[in-house]
């Protein structure tokens, strides 16, 4: 019966309850999508490199060695020499090894060093690899790949010439030996996006004019410098894939312990963890921000409710004298609330979900972030329950009003 007459009240009231049921909605389905894209944004985060069971860098810190060699931030603190390289790579726990090479840059972006196992080699998301949205490879030893963020910030395409220049910082170029632009990476959502990767010899050969940090003054011929052995005397850094996983603690232990030179070598997932526990405070403050509208939604609908008992003390009074007892009237003004919550809610999930299946796909293809869009989980379960007890509760107050309102005072003509 009391449901009746609150589905019936609410019905009346038909245009402000829909407002007050739109606001609901539109804040869960806020909240429900800021829950979407931090899950998303964690799970790409994690998966920026995959299938790399070992990272090699000079000895550091964990999160500082995963910020240049991935994130290309920062700056190493000392090189690996090639024949630590070597003693490494020859391992019999190594299945693969993948140098990188860093320290200089082209107009902001970070150029990388390596080699053409990179592209085999490199994982993300998962088991995802690098696919190329034109062009190919390192086959020319001037050949550069450019991430998509390289090509759409300098309208690069498939052929085109590249000047690095040397240092992070740098005003000086190796103009003497440009690069041409032979492919160019799909968006991938990591740091590959804003990389100039080139080869490894490449690095080698763009200072063969350079000593100590210095230009020597002579410009060596490029068809003479095609002929010299490119072989680098270091590395910044190495990706390392063991035999077996069961090898991997052995492998780390025996680096870490390297007796040539310090070295450090930490699992990718490790260090991702500690870099998130660092920077993951934006998500509490994102999670913190969507509760707030979630919170002014429900005042806008207790001060709906408030608002309205001056037009319906009439109607209460009618209630009471007909037998109705104040609990009844307390009841109903919590159950219109809790329905309208209710309703909100559930189109906010509506709503969610439908933005989740149209725009994925365009987020995915322009920001590398994959949304999650798995089935309802009791995490959702429960955000939908605490906004319903959240409006019960708001409901309370404009529903103790009315519950101490007397038969005179709602009989009486007010003027």
């Amino acid at each position: 019966m009391i449901l009746r007459l609150a589905f019936a009240s609410l019905l009346a009231r038909a245009v402000t309850v829909a407002m007050t049921i739109l606001a609901i909605a539109l804040s869960v389905g806020l909240f429900l999508g800021v829950e979407k894209v931090r899950t998303g944004a964690r799970a790409s985060f994690a998966d920026t490199i995959s299938g790399t069971d070992l990272i090699v860098g000079a000895r550091s810190g964990s999160v500082q060695l995963l910020l240049y060699s991935v994130f290309r931030i920062g700056n190493a603190t000392n090189n690996i020499t090639w024949d630590s390289y070597q003693d490494i790579a020859a391992r019999p726990e190594v299945d693969w090894i993948v140098p990188i090479s860093l320290g200089d840059s082209h107009r902001q972006f970070r150029v990388m060093g390596t080699t053409p196992a990179f592209f085999d080699r490199y994982r993300y998301r998962g088991d995802r690899t690098l696919a190329f949205a034109g062009g190919n490879g390192l086959d020319d030893l001037y050949d550069a790949v450019i991430g998509a963020d390289v090509a759409d910030a300098l309208g690069y395409a498939v052929g085109d010439p590249i000047v690095v220049s040397h240092g992070l910082a740098s005003f000086t170029d190796h103009g003497d030996q440009p690069f041409r632009v032979a492919g160019i990476v799909e968006k991938t959502g990591t740091p590959v996006d804003r990389t100039v990767i080139v080869g490894l010899e490449a690095i080698t050969a763009i200072h063969v004019d350079w000593q100590g940090g210095a230009q020597t003054g002579q410009t060596t011929p490029t068809e003479r410098i095609r002929q010299m052995d490119l072989t680098p005397d270091a590395v910044t850094a190495a990706l390392i894939g063991t035999q077996s996983r069961l090898q991997i603690f052995g492998l780390q232990r025996w680096i870490n312990e390297y007796p040539e030179e310090p070295l450090l070598a930490v699992l990718p997932g490790v260090a991702l963890q500690e870099l998130w526990a660092i920077v993951g405070i934006a998500e509490t403050a994102l999670i913190a921000v969507s509760a707030m509208v979630v919170l002014t939604a429900l005042i806008g609908m207790t001060g709906m409710i408030f608002s309205s008992l001056n037009e319906r003390r009439r109607e209460m009074a009618i209630w009471r004298a007909m037998g109705a007892r104040p609990a009844t009237i307390l009841g109903l003004l919590v159950i219109e609330a809790v329905l309208m919550a209710a309703i909100g809610a559930v189109l906010g999930f509506v709503l969610v979900y439908a933005a989740l299946a149209v725009g994925r796909p365009v987020i995915d293809a322009a920001f590398g972030l994959w949304l999650p869009m798995d089935a309802p989980t009791a995490r959702d379960a429960a955000v939908l329950a605490a906004v319903i007890a959240a409006a019960a509760l708001a409901s309370l107050i404009p529903a103790l009003r009315a519950y101490k309102l007397s038969l005179a005072d709602g009989m009486m003509v007010r003027i």
